[in-house]
């Protein structure tokens, strides 16, 4: 049985063309990526132990092994400390099974006064479950009509795999639902987490649970959303990861292109909008 660190071992390699670590592309690969035996060289590691890890039997490396095969693996410092991350709770930090307490939803008041700072744009409170704890009236206006914000206490992530008007809301809606999964794993804790794939999966099928095991982080690309008036929006996110032990991040959505910013200033008008905490 695999367990989340050996998944994102294996299917990092996997990724990995031999020749962009500068090593010879031969010709009877019988798969893509990078061999164990040359993730092994270049990690100092052997083979055997290597296996090991991919394989779920070593559930427990040091800091040093994990150290060594970011390096083999040329990991950047987001993936270096997902692999922290995978280590820790492949480790054993998941095995409570009484049920955790929900992680808290309040806002704390400093960073409420800053989304208050950037009325009337579009940003968000959320965390890495994707509850929605507040948000400016740029982004109530942004996602008028979806069906995201009718519930009294919101989440992108079961709106995502449970609504079927997100398909229409994000053209890009395989992307939506593969970072969503994906931040299952970063918190707020590794038990939180675990429970919430657990309660989603059975109701949100076969589109959620095969997503719950990648542990490649999804690529960076401007969010899509389809407006009601008719207006297709394009943005780049900035995300400041708030302190604190809840995994709560700011996040703020920035026109990516000078047509989203006209358009949306046309749907804004007058409007002065207001700061809402769920």
């Amino acid at each position: 049985m695999g367990t989340p660190l050996g998944d994102f071992v294996r299917a990092k390699r996997d990724t990995i063309r031999p020749t962009d670590l500068g090593l010879p592309d031969q010709p009877r690969r019988r798969a893509p990526g990078l061999r164990r035996t040359e993730l092994a060289t270049r990690a100092g590691v052997s083979v055997e132990y290597l296996t090991r890890i991919e394989q779920g039997r070593d559930r427990n490396p040091s800091v040093a092994v994990l150290n060594a095969i970011a390096d083999g693996l040329s990991l950047d410092a987001a993936e270096r400390a997902h692999l922290r991350y995978l280590a820790k709770i492949t480790g054993g930090a998941c095995t409570a099974h009484q049920r955790p307490e929900p992680p808290a939803r309040e806002v704390r008041p400093t960073a409420l006064t800053t989304m208050r700072l950037l009325e009337p744009g579009v940003a968000l409170v959320t965390n890495r479950l994707g509850d929605i704890l507040a948000y400016t009236s740029g982004f109530a206006l942004l996602m008028r009509g979806s069906g995201l914000l009718d519930r009294p206490e919101p989440n992108l992530t079961r709106y995502v795999f449970l609504d079927p008007a997100a398909r229409t809301a994000f053209p890009d809606w395989d992307q939506v639902a593969d970072e969503q999964a994906f931040d299952l794993w970063l918190g707020p804790s590794a038990g939180t987490a675990e429970w919430f794939r657990a309660e989603l999966a059975p109701v949100a099928g076969v589109e959620f649970t095969r997503r719950v095991g990648r542990q490649l982080p999804p690529p960076s690309v401007p969010l899509r959303v389809n407006h009601p008036s008719g207006a297709q929006l394009r943005w780049h996110r900035e995300v400041l990861e708030l302190s604190g032990s809840e995994a709560q991040q700011l996040v703020v959505l920035l026109p990516a292109d000078e047509a989203t910013g006209e358009a949306f200033e046309r749907l804004r008008g007058d409007d002065p909008g207001h700061l809402h905490a769920v």
